[in-house]
Parts: structure tokens; sequence; C-alpha cells
């Protein structure tokens, strides 16, 4: 009986291999068309989607198949491949299912999926799956390990450095931001001593199982029946550390390298300010006295502004060229000349910077810093627009936003300074909406700013994260630290951080226990030792998430932070020196200036509608991609190194290396024409065998798996963590 039913399935397997082959004279294999996108198989868990928006982020076309949905297709032979042109089509070049087989006992859409594999050479990541022989593991036991993983370490294996993760330096440490929350869970298990026929499993990702001396496999790779499969199994967020250490390798093992998208680690920092003084906060007040919202508890009170020296400047200066880091400063020149005023026509400060200038980037940030929205009404707390006599919105004129604008650029020409006109940050973001009190950008922005010729101006991702247009401009949002530019010293920080985010008990404002996805300390900070042990490593971790999600977004602190005690820089060299622990000097920290960034995320939102209106696609033809796109608009994609782009009877290198790797963007060729071609090296070149391979083991379909609740809803790093 098992005999006939093993010879049956191969039957029925030869019969699939040879519907729509077309015949060729020699009897050899054909080279099919692989579509370049990544089939999805969704069960709503957290690990799926953290895959789905990797390739997202990345801008990788996927189609989803929500295992909920009732009315979804059904996955068939018909619905993963076709021929066109006589060409045997593979529609999805991978496959991401939910664990190993999701589906039920006998599914007929895990059988088409495994043929269609087999067929193709299509690979297959278990985005979360418990540790079983199905998978070329021993259950977790004997030895092995079930359970939370929260705040342990694992390692990049020999064969993983050699292939996926070859961009990590090795270590892949799980967070554990709340002792009282189970962030992750997982099964460390050992490959089976004794795989079926020629299977075999080779581990990328391990940790120590108590209390022995091996190690379970967390991330691996089980090859088996003309199959590949990534095997993971601890469950994840697209959040956590962990899995944003390993999302490129899981990706890129998933695509064989070969992907339209891209994904790089970016970090800028902007100080803002520069040759200005900022105001201090008041620890009795509890408030800055000169700015807007401390009202009258600030009239009268004696100023103290921040403002940085030549010492801070040449301490910036050594700073950025030693880390490798180079700042962009956002300067002030009304601030100089003030300072000249007041203190006998020279500014040391600003002779230092202008010396050192080229160690810099500099942006113009306004001559003297002015409010540029609607004209504030200081007379309540928090303030409001004025208004005139008709009810309607005072606003700050056009003449006087442009002036700021011109007076800043003529100070930098006299000067000697190189500053890009087209690059622009206002005082505070002032001038773009403003909610509450101002919902609306500044209506006399605009024009402003078209006359000019600015292009890209800064705003604030904690009032809006996403690029949008402002007249004829794009933002370019930017990350705010929490190190508050109203403090030059560490004790200040921590005295504001306490007011801010303790609870009232403990001698906050208590604005953390109403206040809406703000969270509170667990005790007040100690004013001594507060920044160096929770504030540093906080900031630290939440710039890293930050750098290493594919976002090119800056951040930006501020001068003050640069004087006194100067205390950006702990953070700031908490975030290099992480990365660097962690990722290897393949795969740098990319630096980028404010037009260059605001040009990237204008790219990414015109490939994104491309794919979302299906007028972008790609495919590939042995060691020949093709890519359609719009009229006008550019491609991304990661190939393999030594990969070019056909441009006529030419060929150039494409993009650049990156994680062992190339990307980044290629645009048609200057013949009106809207297709990209890129020509692969060092890359298997898939054939359509004309042969089956031989009949697939049964397979189980996969319980459903534990998933904590710290990994379905993501542990903020702290209470100024608001990524969620």
């Amino acid at each position: 009986m098992g005999h006939m039913t093993r010879l049956t399935v191969a039957c029925a397997t030869a019969a699939l291999f040879a519907v729509g082959l077309p015949a060729s004279s020699s009897g050899a294999a054909v080279t099919p068309r692989i579509d370049l996108r990544v089939l999805v198989v969704d069960d709503g868990g957290p690990a799926t989607a953290a895959i789905a928006a990797e390739l997202d982020s990345a801008g990788t076309p996927r189609t989803t198949v929500a295992l909920s949905d009732g009315g979804r297709a059904r996955i068939d032979a018909a619905f993963l491949s076709d021929t066109v042109d006589g060409r045997p089509r593979a529609k999805f070049q991978a496959v991401v299912l939910p664990n190993d087989n999701p589906f039920g006992a006998g599914s007929t859409e895990m059988a088409a999926i495994t043929a269609y594999e087999k067929r193709f050479g299509i690979r297959q990541v278990d985005a979360y799956t418990y540790a079983r022989p199905e998978v070329g593991l021993n259950f977790a036991q004997n030895p092995g390990y079930i359970g939370p993983l929260d705040g342990r370490s694992a390692q990049v294996t020999t064969a993983g450095k050699s292939g996926p993760f070859g961009y990590l330096d090795g270590r892949v440490p799980f967070e554990d931001n709340d002792p009282k929350v189970t962030e992750s869970y997982g099964f460390l298990a050992v490959p089976l001593a004794q795989q079926a026929g020629d299977a075999t499993f080779t581990s990328y990702v391990d940790a120590p199982i108590d209390g022995s001396a091996a190690r379970g496999s967390l991330v691996g790779e089980y090859a088996h029946d003309g199959r590949r499969e990534l095997v993971v199994t601890f469950v994840y967020n697209r959040y956590q550390q962990q899995y944003r250490l390993l999302a490129r390798g899981i990706v890129e093992w998933l695509t064989q390298g070969i992907h339209l998208g891209a994904d790089r680690n970016y970090f800028a920092v902007h100080v803002d300010d520069v040759l200005g003084a900022d105001d201090r906060w008041d620890s009795e007040l509890n408030c800055t006295p000169g700015d807007v919202d401390c009202g009258d508890a600030g009239e009268g009170k004696e100023p103290d502004p921040i403002r940085m020296t030549t010492e801070d400047a040449e301490y910036a200066r050594t700073w950025s060229t030693s880390h490798g880091l180079t700042i962009d400063m956002a300067y002030n020149a009304g601030g100089s000349e003030a300072y000249k005023e007041e203190n006998g026509g020279d500014d040391p400060l600003a002779d230092q910077l202008i010396t050192d200038q080229h160690a810099y980037r500099w942006v113009n940030h306004t001559y003297n810093h002015l409010f540029l929205g609607c004209v504030q009404d200081v007379s309540a707390v928090p303030w409001k627009c004025a208004t005139d006599e008709s009810g309607d919105v005072r606003w700050t004129s056009q003449s006087t936003i442009a002036d700021q604008i011109e007076d800043n650029l003529s100070w930098a020409r006299r000067n000697g300074l190189t500053v890009d006109r087209s690059e622009l940050v206002t005082g505070e973001h002032s001038g773009l909406a403003n909610r509450p009190q101002q919902p609306d950008d500044n209506p006399e922005l605009a024009p402003a700013l078209r006359d000019s010729d600015v292009g890209w101006i800064a705003s604030d991702t904690s009032r809006e994260l996403n690029q949008r247009v402002a007249g004829p401009a794009l933002t370019v949002p930017r990350y705010p630290m929490n190190i508050f530019y109203n403090a030059g010293r560490a004790a200040e920080q921590v005295d504001e951080y306490n007011w801010i985010y303790a609870r009232k008990s403990d001698g906050g404002s208590g604005t953390c226990e109403t206040a809406p996805n703000t969270t509170c300390l667990p005790a007040a900070l100690d004013p001594q030792t507060g920044y160096g042990s929770y504030i540093v490593p906080l900031e630290a971790s939440i710039g890293l998430a930050h750098a290493t999600s594919n976002d090119p977004r800056p951040h930006f602190i501020h001068q003050s932070n640069l004087a006194e005690d100067r205390i950006a820089y702990p953070a700031l060299e908490r975030i290099l020196s992480d990365y660097a622990d962690l990722y290897g000097d393949n795969t740098p920290l990319v630096n980028l200036q404010m037009r260059d960034i605001g040009a990237e995320l204008q790219k990414r939102a015109v490939w994104r509608n491309a794919l979302n209106s299906g007028s972008a696609s790609a495919y590939r033809i042995g060691n020949t991609i093709t890519v359609t796109t719009p009229a006008g608009s550019e491609v991304t994609a990661t190939l393999p190194s030594g990969s070019q782009q056909q441009l006529g009877d030419e060929k150039v290198p494409f993009g650049s290396a990156y994680a062992g790797l190339r990307s980044g963007w290629a645009a048609p060729a200057d013949d009106g024409g809207n297709q990209v071609v890129l020509v692969l090296s060092d890359a298997e070149t898939p054939t359509d065998p004309t042969q089956p391979d031989p009949a697939d083991r049964p397979a189980t379909p996969s319980k459903r798996l534990p998933v904590p609740d710290g990994a379905q809803h993501p542990v903020p790093y702290g209470p100024s963590d608001t990524r969620f």
C-alpha cells in the first residue's frame, strides 16, 4: 500500500512538471522567468509582520495572503506560476510562511508551494516555528531549552558569517526592556544527528543551551528534498533589536541577494542654534525663563543663557574627526552679531568655527531664530495664535521670513562659509504647522521659500513623521533626541527629565500619568548619576533603533548640548560604539547631507507609489533583470557584487558596495524609455528541470506557537521612546 502511494505521488509530480514546459531541440532544461516579488503568507503574528515590514521599508514588492481572510485567494499551481511568451514563469521569487507548514493536514496548498519551490529553486522562510524533526532539528530537549530569551546573547556562527549574516560582527543580543514583561520566546535545539536522505541543517545563529556544552540553533538553513528553508525558532516583532540585526540577512538569504529595494543603516546629527545662545532650565521654577511657555513664572528672572565657547568648538572638531561622523551645524548668524555688540566687537566662537568650517556641513537656521508661524499671543499658557479685529490669524510676513533666510546666507558669504541655499531649518520648525495652536502652515511661508530657492525644509518627527510638500519644498523630518535644548549640564537635564517623566508622588509634574503614549519613570532619577546610568543608554538605544531601521531621517540636538558638560557626546558615542560592536566594517553607518536625505525619501515615495499602482515590476531570466518603471522614476535594487546596469551597448557598475552586496538607485537610459536592465554576476541561474525531483516527504502542520505579550505588543526602551 505504501509503495503504491509513493508511486502515485511521483507520477502526479511528474505530470505537474511536464505541464506547460516549452520543448527545446536539445532537450536541455529551460531557463524560466522569475518575477521579483515575494509571497508572504500571513497568520497575523508579529514575526510574519516583521518580515513584511522589512520588505516594505526596502521597497521590495510583495503579495500577501492573509490566512484569516475567508475570501482569500487559494494557493495552487496557477496562483504560483504560469507561462509567458512560451517560457515558464515563477510569479514569486521567494516565499515567507508563518511556520514550516501553516496549513491543515494533507493541505493541497502546502503541496503546491512545495512543488513550486522545487521546480523553480525558490527559497522559503519559516518566520517562527518550533524545533522538531520536520525542520531538521531535534525536539528542544536533552539537550534543549524552551522559554524566554530576554537578556540572552546569541552568536552568528562561522557559517552565518560566511553566508547571509556576514555583515554582523557576531553578537546578537536579545532585548530585556522590562523585567516584568516577557519580550521574547524561543526554542534552542541541536540539528538531528541523522538527517533523512541527503538533508542537511546548517545553523547560522545559535545560543548556549543551559546546563549543556551544546549550542542550540535560532536561525538555520534546512536543505532537503530539493528545497531550502530558513528555520527561525524564536518569535520577534519589527522593532526588537535582535530582529533588526537579523532582518537584512533573512531577506538576503530568502531572495538569494537579488531583489528590488535596498536597506542601509543611516545616522546624521544636526546641531541647532549654533552661534546663538539657548535659554536655561530653571530647577526651582520648573520652566525656562525666556520661553513663552514659562509665562509669569519667568518674569524678572535674570537670564543665564548657554552658549558654546572656543574650547567647545575645538572639542567638536576633534570629536567629529576622531569618530568619523560629520556633524551638520545649523547656524544663526544673528547670534554672533549680537554677541559682538554685547562684548566689544569680536566673537571668538564664530572665528573658531569658521576656521574649522570644513570639519562640518552647514545649514541655514535663519538669522535670528525668530518664530516664523503665526504671531504668538503669550498672554496665556500655552500660547495661542494672535488674531486681528476680524478674528483672522495674524501671520509672520513673507518679507520677514525671506529676510531671515537671506540675511543668514549673506553672513555666510561674507565669512567664506559654504552653505547650500536649498536647505533650511527654521527656528522651532516654525512656519510649518504646529498643532494644536497652529494647525496649518503659515501661508506666507511658501512664497518666501520659493523666492529663496529653498527645496528642503526641516520638520519634526514628533509632529509629523513623513515627508510632505511645503510650498515649493519638501520636508526633511528630523528625530529630536531627548537631550534638552535648555540643558548644558547633566544635572539640569536630569532635573527637567524628572519633571516630565516622574510621577507627581516622586516630585514630577505628573504629566506622564495623563499624557497618551507616555509612561512614567519607575522612580525619579538621581541628579548626580541619572544622566549616565539611565538617560544615555536609553537615548542611545532609541537612536540605534532608528539608525538600524533603514531610516535616513537625521537626529537633532542643540549647541547647548555641546557646551558646558557637553552632555550630547556620551549618547552619541554610545550609539557609535554599540553600532561598531554589532556590525562589520563592510556595513558602515551612512551619514548623508540634509538635501540627500530629502532626495532619498522623495525617491522612495515615488517608488512606493509605482509599486502600489502596479506600474513598476521586474523579472529575471538567467542573469538579466528587466525592470519596468514609470517614465522619469528611478529603480532601487540589491544585487550581488559585480552586478552592472546595461546602458545601450555599454555596461556600468550598479549602485555601490554595502553589507557584502551592491545596492542603490538606477535610472532608465537617456532614450525616453521606462526600462532598466541589470546584469548579474556571481549568481546561480535557476533552470526549470525537464525531470521532476523526488517527491517530498509528507509534512505535518505546525502547531500554534506561544507569543509573549512583549513580542505581540512591543515594550518601549523607556518613557521617552514613542516609536510605537
